[in-house]
């Protein structure tokens, strides 16, 4: 469905963020991108979105495709109408519009018939945003926000969505109800899922695959079955190690890198 093949992203024509990272994303999968605070993820999501441009950021090598559409080249508004869409970090709503006009701006590519279905389809997902529809967005909980990002994303009936840190800063309860509806999304519609997280548990306990990213790179993957039982995830990534100081995985002298695109 979702292709990358040796990407490199770079912002400024100078700072490399992305190098070389290659993944796939199947129809019907939830994918998990994961990986700590800078190591590329969420310049992939972008790259794949289309939205480099405002950041000074640019695809300069490598391809990015959608069941064979070509994306590198695509303005934002294609990209979404070929059914990619993505759920930004921090969530980017409209703060002075109340949350029902939020969803309204996402479904701007289906008929006013289609917005009407698809709004009441989010209600029946979020009840609490049915209860705040016609509240002022920018004054909801932080949880309340992030539901209403999912359900604007959701309002152009996307056939893969794509989540950053949609955890973040939340607290437990709200996290379980997300991710509950994203489960639900997959297994009752067949949603298929690109999640970017750095809740690692969290995340593997979703996802179908998972790729691990470092400094711009893909350096490991595999099934949640597998990472789970790797002794550097288990350190690094889920806090199973000893001592508690907080390491890169370049620095494990036994660390095998799996540099996929030059399998």
């Amino acid at each position: 469905m979702l292709t990358l093949g040796n990407l490199q992203i770079v912002y400024d024509k100078a700072i490399e963020a992305v190098r070389d990272v290659s993944l796939s994303v199947e129809q019907g999968r939830i994918v998990a991108l994961l990986g700590s605070n800078g190591a590329g993820k969420s310049t992939v999501l972008k790259g794949i979105s289309g939205v480099l441009y405002p950041e000074q950021g640019e695809i300069v090598g490598g391809s990015a495709a959608f069941e064979g559409q070509d994306l590198t080249r695509l303005p934002p508004e294609r990209i979404v109408r070929l059914g990619l869409v993505q759920v930004p970090e921090g969530r980017a709503l409209f703060d002075t519009l109340t949350v029902e006009e939020n969803l309204a701006m996402g479904g701007f590519t289906r008929s006013p018939r289609e917005a009407a279905e698809r709004l009441e389809h989010v209600f029946t997902l979020f009840p609490r945003v049915a209860e705040r529809r016609r509240q002022t967005a920018g004054y909801l909980s932080g949880g309340e926000q992030q539901m209403v990002a999912i359900g604007r994303a959701l309002m152009s009936r996307p056939r893969l969505l794509m989540l950053d840190e949609p955890s973040l800063g939340l607290a437990p309860q709200i996290i379980d109800t997300i991710f509950a509806a994203i489960r639900r999304l997959n297994r009752e519609e067949g949603l298929t899922v690109l999640l970017v997280e750095q809740n690692a548990q969290l995340a593997l306990s979703l996802a179908d695959y998972a790729y691990i990213m470092e400094n711009g790179r893909v350096v490991l993957d595999g099934t949640p079955e597998k990472l789970l039982k790797n002794d550097d995830v288990r350190t690094f990534y889920l806090g199973f190690g000893e001592g508690g100081k907080r390491k890169s995985m370049r620095e494990v002298k036994h660390y095998k890198r799996r540099k996929r695109w030059l399998s």
